[in-house]
């Protein structure tokens, strides 16, 4: 009893630690893989905060990730670069708090299409601002931060996207959004204030993908709407919200973590056959795996099947026999 006790508290330590530890001893490749991973887990994470606590597919998650690159963008070399990452994330706040008071009156699918729609939308108006304003297609960064920076500025903001949606999920407020979730009408029967809940969790949750794509613009060095507004970025953010578990927070951890390193293994041979496994695995989720993975591996007692191993070691008739 005591040992279990421990072991989570351990567990986590020494995840944090090789994290803080990835940049001095992996190679160049391994930290941006890594790096890569962090990312999808804090779009992943922060996504969940409004589409996994209430139901309300968004398709637009991408949108706010292309924003804050825009942003940083725009200002690199005119503010210090932790002032940029701030100010993307609240500018993505700002928006989504403007666009989702209408937004989130729709439901069901119209809710999953409109969010669609205002993410072209902001694509091809930065389409039209870039070729007719500036007269150019995209945007080169130079002199942009080391790699070694931008992970750990990465690890933070995923760190801080799992620690709000975990304490969100535990809080009163998580109660009412996954009250919604369950019936919206019988949670604003019971006094629960739908419109404003699920505004609230949509501005939280546009803070994490700006400031996550002021980072990765910095990583990138060259954007432009086609790339940074790519909705197979929203669809993969899906995706893998699905397949770790869209109603456990250790979800996004464990579908980022499959899906980029199998975008690693098939993207640079086969690019085709990778967006084919993308679609059969959503359709295998759809179908057998609705709780995602992280809902496979909580039916499965692995901790009390270690309680019982410890429990027989431990036996006075055990001790006798070692």
């Amino acid at each position: 009893m005591h040992m279990q006790a421990y072991v989570k508290p351990v567990a986590i330590a020494l995840i944090m630690l090789s994290l803080l530890l990835v940049p001095q001893f992996a190679t160049t490749y391994t930290t941006s893989v890594i790096l890569n991973i962090l990312m999808w887990i804090g779009l992943v994470t922060s996504w969940l905060i409004l589409a996994g606590f209430t139901g309300y597919i968004s398709l637009g998650h991408g949108a706010f990730l292309g924003i804050g690159a825009y942003f940083v963008a725009s200002y690199w070399q005119i503010l210090p670069f932790p002032i940029l990452i701030l100010l993307s994330g609240l500018i993505c706040v700002f928006v989504a708090a403007v666009v989702g008071y209408p937004v989130l009156r729709v439901k069901g699918p119209y809710f999953v299409i409109l969010t669609l729609g205002l993410s072209e939308f902001v694509k091809y108006s930065l389409v039209y601002y870039e070729v007719n304003i500036r007269g150019t297609v995209g945007r080169i960064l130079l002199r942009t931060p080391s790699l070694e920076n931008l992970y750990y500025w990465v690890l933070v903001i995923c760190l801080l996207s799992i620690a709000t949606a975990y304490l969100i999920k535990r809080s009163r407020f998580g109660l009412a959004l996954m009250s919604i979730k369950d019936d919206e009408d019988a949670a604003e029967a019971l006094g629960v204030n739908a419109a404003l809940a699920k505004w609230k969790a949509f501005a939280i949750s546009a803070f994490f993908p700006g400031m996550i794509g002021a980072v990765m613009a910095m990583r990138w060095t060259y954007i432009d709407p086609y790339t940074v507004f790519n909705p197979m970025m929203s669809f993969q953010v899906t995706i893998t919200a699905f397949l770790g578990g869209i109603a456990y927070v250790h979800g996004p951890i464990i579908g980022a973590t499959m899906l980029t390193l199998l975008s690693q293994s098939l993207w640079a041979r086969y690019p085709n056959f990778y967006m084919i496994a993308l679609g059969v695995i959503l359709i295998f989720i759809v179908m057998f795996l609705p709780q995602g993975l992280a809902g496979l591996l909580s039916k499965i007692n692995v901790p009390g099947f270690i309680k019982d191993v410890f429990k027989n070691v431990s036996s006075p008739e055990r001790r006798k026999e070692l």
